[in-house]
């Protein structure tokens, strides 16, 4: 399948992760892919791994340095088509516990990174009628113990991607986020004894009771694979919910 042919796309946060696994199977569909992320040696590493076309590293919340890697990718690659934010942070704390500078931390990251990073690309991405795919998650629709900020940046995410979407939709631009339940990553890993701490319940019964089985980073690249593809050229403005069902239950 090459439905990706040719796509010209710079994904953040992509040394590892679900940013890894998205910019493998955009290479595997035909996309010439920048990869970025925070940690030169592994964007780097990635970058041979899936036969990228670069790498264009940033930290997020530095406008400069993703203006930076923003004008990089589209050196490397000729141009931009597609955008895709992926790169965030978690902050396991009850919220009213939280400490301001970790509150404004994580917006820094998970909201103002993409903000900043969908201003640099815009001018390009209107050249080539392109789009955008922010990684957000269904913490941005609902609230989870423990995950308040993090639910907060998810949903001023999501709100950003609607707003851009019905904004710029006279330019052909399309922008769209994608909402994953919990997922196969080391961000969940790393919630894990928070979340049996204060459920009571393991983990692992918790992801079958709730949505079957922990996602994987390749289901979440597949759903932004469609999204940046032209299959999806009618679909704007749009959080795509992947999480087995979790959010759809009452009990």
């Amino acid at each position: 399948m090459a439905e990706l042919e040719g796509k010209r796309v710079l994904v953040t946060g992509s040394g590892a992760g679900i940013g890894k696994a998205i910019a493998t199977l955009f290479t595997e569909r035909g996309a010439r892919v920048v990869v970025s992320d925070i940690d030169a040696e592994t964007a780097e590493k990635a970058a041979a791994e899936i036969g990228a076309a670069g790498v264009a590293n940033c930290d997020v919340t530095d406008e400069a340095q993703v203006q930076a890697a923003v004008a990089r990718a589209v050196e490397i690659l000729g141009g931009l088509d597609v955008l895709v934010n992926n790169a965030g942070i978690e902050i396991s704390s009850p919220l009213l516990q939280q400490s301001t500078e970790s509150f404004e931390r994580i917006h820094a990251v998970n909201v103002r990174g993409p903000f900043v990073a969908m201003k640099a690309a815009i001018p390009h991405l209107m050249e080539s009628r392109g789009n955008v795919v922010n990684i957000a998650s269904i913490a941005g629709l609902g609230g989870s113990p423990l995950l308040g900020s993090y639910c907060a940046s998810k949903a001023a995410l999501i709100q950003m991607t609607r707003v851009a979407a019905v904004e710029m939709r006279p330019t052909g631009v399309r922008f769209n986020a994608v909402c994953p339940g919990f997922a196969d990553t080391a961000m969940v890993e790393r919630l894990v004894p928070d979340f049996e701490a204060a459920t009571q319940v393991p983990f692992g019964d918790l992801v079958a009771q709730k949505q079957g089985r922990l996602g994987t980073p390749t289901d979440i690249a597949e759903v932004a694979a469609f999204l940046a593809s032209d299959r999806a050229s009618w679909v704007t403005g749009s959080a795509y919910v992947l999480d087995g069902g979790l959010s759809a239950s009452l009990v």
